[in-house]
């Protein structure tokens, strides 16, 4: 078995409940858009310090994606792909509240955070098993991973 196949299986095993996936499909790419635009707050001046050949190209949201994007394709080539389109859309959509909200990014990013954690930790107690990630703090990874799977296999792509 791929291990890609193991990893999603493994994280399905405590995501049964209906109302519990419910959640997470809302939450997870939630809590995954929160971390970019917490990231993304970072100033990007600070990269002048640590990677001054790129702080005209990239900010750390940018950067820290790249890595997140580089263990997807150690694990699965194509889900790569979903989930660099994903990764870009929250960018840019970071970028945005970034130029336009009168509150800061960081801010949003917050509450975005911290309800969605709250809700996910609700569908757990539903479920009635532990959030995969206190077993491996992979499986942070895996949960985005394991919702572009279903939106694959809907469409019909090999992932």
């Amino acid at each position: 078995m791929r291990k890609i196949d193991e990893l999603l299986y493994e994280y399905g095993l405590s995501h049964q409940n209906e109302t519990n996936k419910t959640i997470h499909w809302i939450c997870v790419p939630a809590i995954f858009f929160s971390i970019v635009g917490l990231i993304f707050s970072i100033p990007s001046e600070t990269l002048e310090i640590y990677l001054p050949f790129l702080q005209n190209f990239a900010n750390w949201a940018t950067i820290v994606l790249a890595i997140v994007l580089v263990y997807y394709l150690t694990i699965s080539p194509p889900l790569t792909l979903g989930m660099f389109f994903f990764s870009a859309l929250c960018l840019a959509v970071a970028n945005l509240i970034d130029l336009i909200s009168p509150v800061p990014l960081w801010a949003i990013s917050i509450g975005i955070f911290t309800i969605s954690w709250i809700f996910q930790f609700y569908g757990h107690k539903i479920e009635g098993k532990k959030p995969s990630f206190l077993k491996d703090i992979q499986f942070l990874l895996i949960g985005p991973a394991w919702l572009m799977h279903f939106i694959y296999k809907r469409m019909g792509f090999a992932y």
